[in-house]
């Protein structure tokens, strides 16, 4: 069926069509914009459950009513998700396991055997079969000229497709939305750590800058990379920016600023726990403060007017738990990274 045809039988009133996302009724051909799910969490530090974000977040996207305001008829645009990939979730939990036993002998301090040893560089080494996954799929459907985002699992899942990014453009930012730095250098001994992500991204020379929005945990390390980048990382730390609203300046004064040191191309990195740990209590590292849903939705909308283009987005770190509380806000950001980006390229008109 064609996507005219896919359009004028669908009622964008009524059921959406089962297993897609957001119940829309286009497949991967007839849609614009394609998401990669990717359930990954082998390195987190702290709670696992963001490898079926993906599941959790497709399963609760059937509930977003798809009338957006300011952008006419969004629906059409086309957005469909790849099939879960099973092997990798499989590979995902064998590897999770070895990773536990690593970390569990890091914190007691107690000597590692041999085979201990080697867990790191097992881990390593699937991790970069992972990236490489990522790189291969988003530009194989980039080729066919579709927008692609990433939807994870933890924040370690981004470096492949920031690595196609590179091979596309010359030169863009990274918009990191994040209650963490993520700017160790192999943390716990692992490479591609969730806690490594923008250390990683950083040794490409695409990425112009690094802008780093509602910073609430980090270490001295991490201060220490900030203070060498010597102006390729700006970060708006949580505590300043609640510090000039609670003194009376505006939020948008806020993102005007934030705004004022994008590139023109620009990524963005979502984890979800740059937002209250109420609407993502379950994520992997929740930490107190934190953005509200509209907060971040104006600063997308506010990006997309001021004339940046989005060229790619992940959303990660969005963990199920024993409700659908993280996914059903988790599926709504997603359909506002979504659409926005479809703006921000001339595939979709705000107004």
């Amino acid at each position: 069926m064609s996507k005219e045809d896919q359009i004028k039988n669908f009622d964008p009133n009524g059921l959406g069509i089962k297993s897609n996302l957001f119940g829309l009724p286009f497949n991967i051909k007839t849609s614009e914009l394609i998401i990669i799910p990717v359930p990954w969490e082998v390195t987190v530090s702290y709670r696992d459950g963001t490898a079926l974000g993906p599941k959790a977040i497709l399963e609760a996207s059937m509930q977003v009513d798809l009338n957006f305001k300011g952008i006419h008829e969004a629906w059409k645009l086309g957005i469909s998700m790849l099939p879960f990939p099973e092997d990798i979730y499989q590979e995902n939990k064998n590897l999770r396991r070895l990773a536990l036993q690593h970390i569990a002998s890091l914190e007691t301090a107690t000597t590692t055997d041999n085979s201990n040893k080697l867990i790191p560089s097992k881990i390593n080494e699937a991790c970069e079969n992972l990236n490489v996954y990522v790189r291969n799929t988003a530009l194989k459907h980039m080729s066919e000229g579709k927008m692609i985002g990433l939807l994870g699992g933890d924040h370690s899942i981004p470096i492949g497709f920031i690595r196609a990014l590179s091979e596309r453009h010359d030169r863009f930012g990274i918009l990191q939305l994040d209650a963490h730095a993520d700017l160790r250098k192999a943390y716990e001994g692992f490479t591609y750590s969730h806690a490594s992500i923008m250390f990683n991204a950083l040794k490409l020379p695409s990425v112009q800058r690094l802008i780093q929005v509602g910073i609430r945990d980090y270490c001295e390390e991490e201060v220490a990379v900030m203070t060498r980048a010597m102006g390729r990382i700006v970060t708006f730390f949580d505590e300043d920016i609640k510090t000039q609203l609670y003194s009376g300046k505006p939020w948008e004064g806020v993102c005007q600023d934030i705004i004022k040191v994008l590139p023109d191309n620009i990524y963005i990195s979502f984890d979800i726990d740059a937002l209250d740990p109420k609407l993502c209590p379950n994520t992997g590292t929740p930490v107190a403060g934190g953005f509200e849903f509209h907060q971040i939705t104006f600063l997308i909308k506010q990006i997309v007017l001021s004339g940046k283009r989005i060229i790619g987005f992940d959303l990660n770190e969005v963990a199920p738990g024993s409700t659908d509380w993280d996914a059903n806000v988790g599926a709504r950001m997603l359909y506002q990274l979504c659409n926005w980006m479809a703006v921000s390229q001339g595939r979709l008109k705000a107004g």
